[in-house]
């Protein structure tokens, strides 16, 4: 979090209708978050909103229909990303359901083929012989790739979430909330939530021709046992938790504490060294997810869906132990990107007054499937919007981008508006409100820069700049206890859009250490009691002040178990 970040609460009361075993602490939470019931806080699979009014399906469930009955070669095209990880399992898994017998599936190398349905990726897609691509999380920005796989004969299937430029590409059909015109309710889906909708669209279609026949099996196969897969892609994506992803989330979540995933995440959560019984949101979005997204960013996503797609435990374990050990090169390789970042910026020696408005990262050293997380760190420490560069691959001179951004500033539209103004700077640009990606030639750089800081210049303020930590308010002495943190625990899920919770209070410092060169261990006190505590990343070098005003989360201490609790240190300040 910024240095100079706000401490500020949320508006919060405990209104609406409550269940009396509820705890008031819950209804308050939940409250503050809009729902004033039951069925809002803590939606079910009997709430989510139906496939109608998403354009594009009935020509979708067409393609494939057409094409499982003439036993055409379907490919399911992924990405390598998490969600896009997960939703190419969940078509190739829920196609197969549906009596699809000739599927397949096929993911780009972030290095080789670049983002998405490119034309070398087409190219490279020949040998296999499809009759049917069918894109899971991208698809909306590729055309060059569609238009160079129709060539072939072949026809494409667009599933994807991504905001649409200004045409949409000559796919055979395309099915994305985002596009124009179309009527579905929540915005919000995931990569893997659309081809998840797609899946029940089919079958509801199958249903209606009496594909199942008779008896108990008439309804068709039971879809809902990818949902694991579904809540791990749609949390690890960041997308906004409405009530419809939270319904899905919640679900996917329900079959994992049940030992009931697939053999691939269950692996991957043995290997993070988590409870599945006890999984949560956020153990999918920094435990699970990132040894799935490792294997795009430094390897080849064809090992994480490798694991998505086996039903062999040992296989699994093996893959998974593999995904971890990339993952922990992962995580050198992006400390020493970020600190190399903080270093150049520390050089410019600029106090938070004279920062500009954005910053653009480049170094010919750093890894682009890295840039992201270096982006994410150091728009989290500034809170500034930022974009970090790294060569296409070694001695390119082609640039690729990952942007992150920060509430009130658009970076998707912001690209838009840089590529309006100056159509020779930007190749190609795609994302959301939050996260983007594109690249540029590496002689563009300066000039692109300097043409999005003033983009960021025109529209932020200084209200914008500020950051904010939100506060749920402060706990009373008899809500510090396993009770009341297991309750908010298991209340999410939580996320982007449904805030976990968190407090503020002020506490004595009754002692402190240092854990792993980085983390601060604090025992701190309030009103005779005295509490466990850390702050991830939280040691600056200086020692802690006797007092402090801190922002927490509340959480179960499973480590020494029993009735223990600690706070997890969000946010502090000297008193």
């Amino acid at each position: 979090m910024s240095s100079s970040a706000r401490l500020r609460r949320r508006e919060s009361a405990d209104i609406g209708q409550w269940p009396d075993s509820m705890p008031p602490l819950l209804r308050r939470i939940y409250a503050a978050r809009g729902a004033t019931c039951v069925e809002q806080a803590q939606p079910r699979l009997t709430q989510l909103l139906p496939p109608d009014g998403m354009l594009g399906l009935d020509a979708a469930t067409t393609l494939l229909l057409d094409a499982i009955a003439a036993d055409r070669h379907i490919l399911v095209v992924g990405d390598f990303d998490c969600d896009g990880a997960t939703a190419c399992a969940v078509g190739v898994r829920g196609l197969r359901m549906l009596g699809a017998k000739r599927v397949s599936h096929a993911v780009p190398n972030r290095i080789v083929h670049g983002y998405g349905l490119s034309p070398a990726l087409v190219e490279e897609l020949a040998k296999l012989q499809p009759d049917l691509l069918v894109t899971v999380d991208h698809g909306i920005a590729c055309h060059a790739g569609i238009a160079a796989a129709r060539e072939r004969g072949w026809q494409v299937l667009v599933t994807d979430h991504h905001l649409p430029g200004d045409r949409l590409p000559q796919a055979d059909a395309i099915v994305d909330p985002n596009q124009p015109g179309d009527t579905f309710p929540s915005k919000m889906l995931a990569g893997v939530g659309v081809m998840f909708y797609v899946l029940l669209a089919l079958r509801r279609r199958m249903r209606e021709a009496g594909a199942f026949g008779g008896g108990p099996a008439s309804n068709g196969p039971d879809l809902s046992v990818l949902l694991d897969l579904v809540a791990v892609g749609t949390v690890a994506d960041l997308v906004a938790l409405d009530a419809n992803n939270r319904a899905l989330v919640a679900a996917g979540l329900r079959r994992l504490r049940a030992g009931q995933g697939s053999a691939g995440l269950r692996a991957l959560i043995e290997v993070s060294q988590r409870d599945f019984r006890n999984l949560t949101a956020a153990d999918i979005g920094y435990a699970v997810g990132p040894r799935l997204n490792a294997a795009g960013r430094l390897e080849d996503m064809a090992l994480g869906i490798e694991c998505l797609l086996t039903d062999n435990d040992a296989q699994a374990r093996s893959i998974a132990a593999t995904l971890n050990q990339i993952n922990a090169e992962r995580r050198a390789v992006q400390q020493q990107m970020t600190d190399e970042a903080e270093a150049a910026f520390a050089r410019i020696n600029l106090d938070a007054s004279s920062r500009p408005m954005a910053l653009c990262l480049f170094d010919p050293d750093w890894h682009p499937g890295v840039v992201g997380l270096v982006a994410s760190k150091m728009k989290e420490r500034l809170h500034r919007p930022v974009i970090a560069f790294a060569p296409a691959e070694p001695g390119s001179d082609r640039l690729r981008g990952s942007a992150r951004s920060i509430p009130g500033f658009h970076i998707r539209d912001a690209l838009a508006d840089v590529a309006a103004r100056h159509p020779d700077l930007i190749e190609k640009f795609g994302g959301h409100a939050m996260a983007a990606g594109l690249s540029l030639p590496l002689d563009a750089f300066e000039a692109f820069r300097d043409a999005f800081v003033h983009c960021a210049r025109i529209a932020l303020t200084p209200e914008l700049l500020q950051a904010d930590v939100l506060s749920d308010g402060e706990l009373d002495a008899s809500e510090f206890d396993r009770v009341h943190a297991e309750s908010l625990r298991d209340g999410g899920p939580w996320g982007q859009g449904f805030a976990e919770p968190q407090f503020d209070g002020e506490f004595e410092v009754l002692s402190w250490r240092v854990v792993s060169e980085r983390h601060l261990k604090l025992e701190l006190g309030r009103d005779g009691l005295r509490l466990n505590a850390i702050q991830f990343g939280g040691w600056d070098g200086n020692k802690p002040p006797p007092w402090v005003r801190i922002a927490y989360r509340l959480e179960p201490d499973d480590y020494r178990g029993g009735n223990a609790v600690q706070l997890v240190v969000t946010h502090r300040e000297a008193l």
